[in-house]
C-alpha cells in the first residue's frame, strides 16, 4: 500500500533520485576515508589515523541512514558501485603521496563539496519539492558534513 503523505508522486521521486546522488557522493567519501586510514605514512601517522577512522564510521551511519531514508520513501536504493561512480560528483583521486596532510586536503574538498550539494538540496527540497521533512534531513547531512571540515581543516594549521 502507497503511503498518502500529500507529496506528488513526481517530486517524492525526483527527491529519492537526489538522496541516491548524495548515498554515492557518501559511499566514494567513506571509500576514500577508508583508504586515507589505510594507506597513510607519516609521522602524524596516530592521531590521523584515528582522525579517519572516526570520520569514516561516521560516514558509515550516514551511508545507512540515506538508504534507510530513501526505503521509508518507498524508493528502491540501488547500491551498486558502478552506477555510484557514474552518478557521484565527487572525483576519484589517489594523492600524489601517503602523506597525512594530501589526504587531509583531499577529504576536506571532498566535504567542502558535500557541503554545497547538501545545502543546494536543502533549499530545493523545501522550494520546489514541497518536503520539508527532506530538508531537514539535508540539513542534518549538511551539519555533519561541516563538523567533519571543521575538524579536517583544524589538522591544517
Amino acid at each position: 500500500m502507497e503511503a498518502n503523505i500529500e507529496i506528488e508522486q513526481q517530486n517524492s521521486q525526483t527527491v529519492a533520485t537526489e538522496l541516491l546522488k548524495l548515498l554515492a557522493d557518501e559511499y566514494v567519501l567513506y571509500t576514500k576515508t577508508r583508504n586515507a586510514y589505510w594507506n597513510m605514512e607519516d609521522n602524524h601517522f596516530y592521531e590521523r589515523e584515528k582522525l579517519f577512522d572516526e570520520q569514516a564510521n561516521q560516514l558509515s551511519a550516514i551511508i545507512d541512514s540515506i538508504a534507510k531514508r530513501i526505503r521509508t520513501m518507498e524508493h528502491y536504493a540501488p547500491a551498486s558501485l558502478k552506477y555510484f561512480l557514474e552518478i557521484t560528483h565527487l572525483a576519484e583521486v589517489a594523492p600524489d603521496q601517503n602523506d597525512s596532510m594530501s589526504y587531509v586536503k583531499q577529504l576536506l574538498s571532498d566535504h567542502d563539496s558535500m557541503i554545497i550539494h547538501c545545502r543546494e538540496n536543502t533549499h530545493r527540497f523545501t522550494s520546489e519539492f514541497k518536503d520539508a521533512s527532506a530538508s531537514d534531513f539535508a540539513t542534518d547531512l549538511l551539519e555533519k558534513h561541516e563538523n567533519m571540515a571543521f575538524i579536517l581543516r583544524s589538522h591544517l594549521k
